[in-house]
């Protein structure tokens, strides 16, 4: 009789634990990157009794696992967002220098620049450190760049793409076509290079001048000429793919930057970039490789995990690289608040890589990953499991009734 007892009240403990993981399933139910626990019941041992007959008594504490299933990824507002697509954790390290690991990528900066979880914890990965980002290095801090302005890049060669008139007239006067291409010295000050197209006597044949504005010189300067010349059917023969290099010196900059040479390059590849067909003298395109200092304007998180920097000039750094990690048994880990986990005595040696190598899973960036919580079926846990409390209840009812009918019998 005293059994039945007993064996009710460990099912009211196990029913109650199991209301209670229900309960914190569906308060997390909104809750970023969070995995849905459940609850596994176990018998104690059996007593014999003298015939032979073994009688349970009762279930023990039920043991609580998270189930790591694959949750939906939804895109998100938060430029630094991430979420895992596949096994994998990003990993973070707490104010008190402990490492956990998480499955929430709502990301945001601090202060300092360092990346962070929503409750503080610092983002591991790589950093790019004098221009090199090396994921053979150990992992440390994620500092976003704040603030930060490219350095300008001085030109080195410029090119134009264009059409010299077949039908001009060597004059007098002759015909003349002049375009230009803005340069950049090495503090990143803009310059205004002329080129000039004269037509000369001798057919098919026009004489190019190539100056730098005396204005930005201590000292005036002298321009490069040279003729061009091209055959019969408009194609450039003159000067040839194999001809020394075109460069124009500018020596003296006023701005005190340093002196600037600049190859002008009539080929691309082997095919040539200017012609001559009778049609009005035009430029179609031009280049030059130099670059003015550029402010940043805004960072964000890619698919793959890199942070990339973009700057007003429009061009796209990688500064940072996310680290991930790999658990083999990751339903060992301890849940530690904050949507972050810890290793147990029973976890497998985490092993740190890229996202997308080792079994590690993909990172998609703009997005995070919802709670893999469905309401449906905790709410038909709910039911099951208070169903199941009620009926251990009623199991003690039925056995305080009999023990009060037992007593009765002596009187």
């Amino acid at each position: 009789m005293l059994t039945s007892f007993s064996t009710a009240l460990s099912a009211l403990d196990a029913s109650s634990t199991a209301i209670d993981v229900v309960g914190n399933n569906l308060a997390n139910l909104n809750t970023t990157g969070y995995k849905a626990n459940v609850v596994s019941f176990e018998d104690l041992m059996s007593e014999t009794l003298g015939n032979g007959t073994q009688v349970g008594v009762g279930v023990g504490t039920p043991i609580t696992e998270a189930i790591f299933s694959q949750g939906a990824i939804q895109t998100s507002s938060g430029p630094l967002d991430a979420a895992i697509q596949g096994d994998g954790f990003f990993i973070v390290t707490t104010a008190t220098g402990a490492t956990e690991y998480t499955r929430a990528g709502n990301f945001q900066v601090d202060a300092s620049g360092d990346l962070i979880t929503p409750t503080g914890e610092k983002v591991q990965g790589w950093v790019q450190t004098n221009g090199v980002l090396n994921t053979n290095a150990p992992i440390g801090n994620l500092t976003i760049p704040v603030g930060t302005l490219t350095a300008p890049v001085a030109t080195t060669t410029t090119s134009l793409s264009l059409n010299l008139n077949a039908s001009a007239s060597a004059g007098p006067p002759p015909d003349t076509f002049s375009t230009s291409v803005q340069v950049f010295d090495s503090l990143g000050v803009a310059h205004t290079v002329t080129f000039t197209f004269t037509k000369t006597a001798t057919a098919n044949q026009w004489q190019y001048s190539m100056s730098f504005p005396n204005g930005d010189l201590t000292a005036p300067g002298t321009p490069v000429t040279g003729n061009i010349t091209f055959d019969s059917s408009g194609n450039l023969t003159s000067p040839a793919i194999t001809d020394p290099p075109i460069t124009l010196n500018a020596t003296g900059l006023a701005d005190g930057a340093a002196d600037m040479n600049i190859t002008w390059n009539f080929y691309n590849g082997t095919t040539p970039l200017l012609t001559q067909y009778s049609q009005p003298s035009a430029t179609s395109a031009q280049t030059q490789n130099g670059s003015p200092s550029a402010g940043l304007s805004n960072v964000r998180l890619g698919d793959g995990g890199q942070i990339l920097a973009e700057y007003s000039d429009g061009t796209q750094v990688v500064v940072g690289q996310l680290a991930m990690a790999s658990i083999e048994n990751p339903q060992s880990m301890l849940s530690v608040g904050d949507n972050d986990f810890s290793l147990s005595a029973k976890t497998a040696a985490p092993s740190v890589g890229l996202p997308g190598t080792g079994g590690r899973g993909t990172v998609v960036g703009g997005s995070v990953e919802s709670s893999t919580v469905d309401i449906a079926t905790e709410f038909t846990n709910l039911i099951v499991f208070q169903r199941a409390y009620e009926a251990s209840a009623k199991v003690i009812t039925t056995a305080d009734q009999i023990s009060q009918a037992t007593i009765a019998l002596k009187q």
